[in-house]
């Protein structure tokens, strides 16, 4: 038998420069099955396709050493390329990738790496589950194709798409598929949706996938609690759509010396399983941010043939720990303690989605509540809470290219994470949808008058609720200039309040104004174990700013009736209304990226320069440069028509 290593150098030598990179858009393939039963053991061989056709025929080499489970147990093909494991009724089988190699897939990108079993299919399901497949097949052989990936590469990672109509996912066209089209993927092997792929509406997969699909790059999805079918009674069956749309709730996969892991951590429903109020078997069907035993047994043995010395990026839905849900349990990891220990002195990264906001989390920071509801007191690894290609559920006031500005909940803008990595190193940078690299934060002034501004724009909230017909106490309009600060503002008391949208604890911020010796900034949360700081004095007053005023609520026509009033989101809620602003728990009223720096008293009048700097923990540093003024009073900021009379 041809070795797999030796192989792999005869694939790159004879391929050139033309497979320098693990991905290959023209593989298009599928797991071969072959027709008889295979009774209580699932049987098969993995091969390299030569021909390419999906089909292990003569003279084809079989490869050894791959891992493949059965979603529990985790074996290494023999020295024929053969495997065995036991059958259940309801199972996925899968390999992993190994690094060197890539699976086929299908026309949408879908890397196809897996057979789903079920004998006696879903239950009578919305969205259709899974198909009854009968006994398993007489064999299921996965075919895969060397490459020349080397250990440099980047993938890609979008936090909850969670479109719920054909409308948003033509935001999703504007901004993921826009940005993947004038975007070089040469080097990027994998695009990795961290959950809540859909909104509920489950049929919308297959445009989904094709958007995606535009890059050329193999699609990895996890499991979000949107992504349910949402009429399952049991958690065997609430991920079957997903499986046969996509594929298994869990996997995983190895790109150069990294090895990804996809967990299910999303058990629903909950009631009567979990010691929860929420998952009370009284309640209305909920879910629950919890690991399986199955999965935890299964990544146990998946682990146990990886190299201690190879990074473990592990992608979850819920996340681990999340600073703006602190203090629950529903959106954290239950048992996330259990992972912790399975991952304990190996390199790790963790990735997650759900809460909507941008949040890196460095080993050793903690906030209240981490403690009490994942039995983990300190970040064990390197979390990243990847934000929302929807931002806050698409809601918003339209942007230049017609698509809902939808500010999250952090004051961070839309956009999604890049991932660089180098052998088990890596760079991660955020980038904003329609930015630049560099554009990595931005700074406002919260001022006495802001202040004041934000606790009517609370209490609006509080007593009306939003969307209202109540017309709103303040708007966006009666900040008159965020930009323009009176002696008053500054004695008392301004300050420069900046948002590192990708911010951590190591990053180093400073403000220099008109090119003066810069001044530290500090962090408004420490990550010491303390509670969330929130409120006026810990909000984000650009973002606060433009989340206050949502037009688009109180659009009306006689067209379609009432159907293009104002705007739904979420599973058809309608928001109609005044213009006014978000939800409040929407507001940015905290954040675990912001920093302070207080402002002299004594600036004198006139045009000022403002120069924020942030240095993260690579040491590159970023820029962000405005302009404001300071004025004795505030000037009349409307038509002045009593110079007309």
């Amino acid at each position: 038998m041809i070795s797999r290593k030796l192989m792999t150098t005869l694939a790159v030598l004879l391929a050139g420069t033309a497979m320098t990179y693990a991905k290959d858009a023209t593989y298009i393939g599928s797991v071969e099955t072959i027709k008889g039963e295979a009774g209580d053991k699932a049987r098969g061989t993995v091969f390299l396709d030569a021909n390419r056709n999906s089909r292990f025929d003569g003279g084809e080499a079989s490869i050894e050493g791959v891992m493949v489970s059965n979603g529990r147990e985790v074996v290494l093909t023999g020295a024929d390329g053969t495997y065995e494991l036991p059958a259940y009724d309801d199972m996925n089988l899968f390999v992993t990738k190994p690094a060197g190699h890539a699976t086929p897939v299908d026309e949408d990108m879908i890397p196809q790496f897996n057979y789903v079993h079920k004998v006696a299919g879903s239950p009578d399901l919305r969205f259709g589950g899974i198909e009854p497949t009968g006994p398993l097949p007489a064999q299921i052989n996965f075919p895969l194709i060397a490459d020349g990936s080397g250990t440099g590469f980047d993938c890609l990672v979008f936090g909850d798409v969670q479109a719920y109509t054909n409308r948003e996912l033509g935001y999703v066209r504007e901004t993921v598929g826009k940005m993947l089209v004038n975007r070089d993927n040469d080097k990027t092997e994998c695009l990795i949706y961290a959950g809540d792929v859909a909104g509920d509406d489950l049929s919308l997969y297959p445009r989904l996938k094709r958007i995606g699909a535009v890059g050329r790059v193999p699609q990895y999805w996890v499991g979000g609690n949107h992504d349910l079918d949402l009429d399952a009674e049991s958690d065997a069956d609430s991920f079957d759509t997903f499986r046969t749309e996509w594929g298994p709730e869990y996997y995983s996969f190895d790109i150069g010396n990294v090895h990804f892991v996809t967990l299910d951590n999303v058990r629903y429903p909950c009631n009567g399983v979990d010691p929860h109020p929420f998952c009370s078997p009284d309640k209305k069907s909920a879910y629950n941010g919890v690991i399986s035993d199955r999965q935890l047994a299964w990544l146990a043995n998946d682990l146990a043939h990886v190299p201690q010395d190879k990074l473990i990026v592990v992608s979850a839905h819920i996340p681990f720990q999340t600073f703006t849900d602190n203090i629950t349990a529903k959106h954290q990891t239950d048992n996330f303690d259990k992972l912790a220990a399975l991952l304990e002195g190996r390199p790790a990264l963790g990735l997650s989605g759900h809460t909507h906001t941008t949040e890196n989390i460095l080993p050793g920071e903690d906030y209240q509540g981490w403690e009490t509801f994942t039995k983990v007191p300190s970040a064990p690894f390197h979390q990243i809470v990847t934000g929302a290609v929807s931002g806050s559920w698409w809601a918003g006031d339209l942007n230049d290219s017609g698509v809902p500005r939808s500010t999250q909940r952090l004051g961070s803008p839309r956009g999604y994470y890049q991932l660089e990595f180098d052998g088990s190193d890596y760079v991660d940078t955020y980038f904003k949808f329609g930015g630049e690299e560099d554009e990595q934060m931005h700074a406002s002034f919260n001022t006495p008058r802001f202040r004041e501004w934000a606790m009517d724009l609370y209490t609006y909230v509080q007593l009306n609720g939003a969307p209202s017909d109540v017309i709103p106490t303040v708007t966006i309009n009666d900040l008159f200039d965020l930009n323009m600060l009176t002696r008053a503002d500054l004695k008392g008391g301004t300050w420069v309040a900046v948002n590192v949208w990708n911010g951590t604890r190591d990053s180093k911020v400073n403000v220099s104004i008109n090119g003066s010796e810069p001044i530290a900034a500090k962090r408004t949360q420490e990550g010491t174990g303390e509670a969330k700081r929130t409120g006026v004095e810990y909000a984000d007053p650009l973002a606060l700013a433009i989340q206050s005023t949502n037009g688009r609520i109180a659009f009306k026509s006689t067209k379609n009736s009432k159907e293009t009033d104002g705007f739904a989101t979420w599973d058809g809620v309608e928001w109609q209304g005044v213009a006014g602003p978000l939800e409040g728990w929407m507001l940015s009223q905290n954040s675990q990226h912001l920093w302070r720096v207080d402002l002299p008293a004594d600036l004198p009048a006139g045009v000022h320069t403002l120069t924020a700097r942030t240095t993260d923990r690579y040491g590159r540093s970023f820029d962000y440069t405005m302009t404001f003024e300071v004025v004795e009073e505030m000037p009349q900021m409307t038509w002045q028509k009593d110079l007309w009379d």
